[in-house]
């Protein structure tokens, strides 16, 4: 058995990912977002491309793409994505929360047995071709290497728990890391304690969207019971981050938590592309707000592990060698 990460164009061999950002979007596009929420509408292969170009420059080797199924994500656009800017391009499956499910009953109805199915179908055979958006089936070539599930409210509903247990099987049977979505970063440790309870094990789990959260004491509790915590606000705050985001990252590090921390941006908005003339863009992190850190007295090595190594290992897993790219 070796060890690898799983993308889109096959497995890889955990160091070759380089700088990787752990929670991204470069495809979020179905009928849904068109109608309710447009200004995350990220549909085009070749301003995906374009955006990606700053990030190559100075580093980036990895993506993590955190739309998981039935929610806006599509695998023959990531693998295009990931052919032409030379990223490795890492697919979700799982499910997101229920807001991007309307209409699709079997989201919110099916047991944790059947969901499992297709989230290991998904990371074993290929992503669907229609991401299960319909009554036919066609795996492409194209895997999926995290699983990612979502609570909306701070305390999981009984479709969220649902989620949680298919989450957990599937986790168990194909051996891929787990992200979680926090909306507006809070009830992460009830999730947490959820997926201990159904026996995974923390270390193969990442939080997100926690450093909306500005009490240094819930980042600690949650450092404690041995999850990764990934850090992807400060895209949005800017230059503000030195006060946000930067001052978390470097108390956590100081107080010696820098082997379970991760960075990116959650860019999840066309307003954030700087290649569609939006924001900062998603080389932001990898550029100025590793600058903003080093002005915090984050060091060199504190960054490499949180952007390069942390990445490799969480996203690595164990298989037999016969997918590789």
């Amino acid at each position: 058995m070796t060890a690898a990460v799983r993308t889109v164009l096959g497995d890889v061999d955990p160091s070759e990912l380089g700088t990787t950002y752990v929670h991204e979007h470069l495809i979020i596009d179905s009928p849904l977002i068109v109608d309710r929420w447009p200004h995350i509408h990220l549909f085009s292969v070749d301003d995906a491309v374009a955006e990606l170009e700053p990030c190559v420059a100075a580093g980036v080797g990895g993506i993590v793409d955190a739309m998981p199924a039935a929610s806006g994500r599509d695998p023959v656009r990531l693998a295009e994505i990931s052919r032409r800017s030379g990223v490795h391009v890492i697919a979700c499956t799982g499910l997101h929360t229920s807001k991007y499910y309307e209409g699709q009953r079997w989201t919110s109805e099916e047991s944790p047995d059947v969901m499992a199915e297709l989230f290991i179908a998904d990371v074993l055979e290929g992503i669907d071709r229609y991401d299960y958006m319909g009554p036919v089936v066609r795996r492409t070539p194209h895997r999926a290497g995290i699983l990612k599930v979502g609570v909306l409210e701070e305390a999981p509903t009984p479709r969220d728990v649902r989620v949680f247990e298919g989450a957990a099987i599937a986790h168990a049977r194909t051996g891929v890391p787990i992200l979680t979505h926090c909306e507006g970063g809070r009830g992460a440790m009830q999730q947490v304690e959820l997926l201990a309870k159904l026996g995974v094990p923390l270390d193969r789990v990442v939080v997100s969207h926690t450093d909306k959260v500005n009490d240094l004491a819930y980042h600690r509790d949650l450092l404690a019971t041995g999850v990764y915590l990934e850090y992807d606000q400060a895209s949005r705050q800017g230059e503000d981050s030195v006060d946000g985001t930067g001052r978390i990252v470097a108390a956590m590090v100081s107080e010696g938590h820098v082997d379970r921390l991760m960075l990116s941006g959650d860019t999840a908005r066309r307003s954030m592309w700087s290649s569609i003339g939006g924001g900062l863009g998603l080389a932001w992190i990898a550029t100025r707000f590793v600058e903003i850190l080093r002005g915090l007295d984050v060091d060199r090595a504190a960054i490499d592990a949180m952007l390069r190594n942390n990445p490799a290992t969480f996203l690595s897993l164990e298989t037999d060698g016969s997918a590789t790219r």
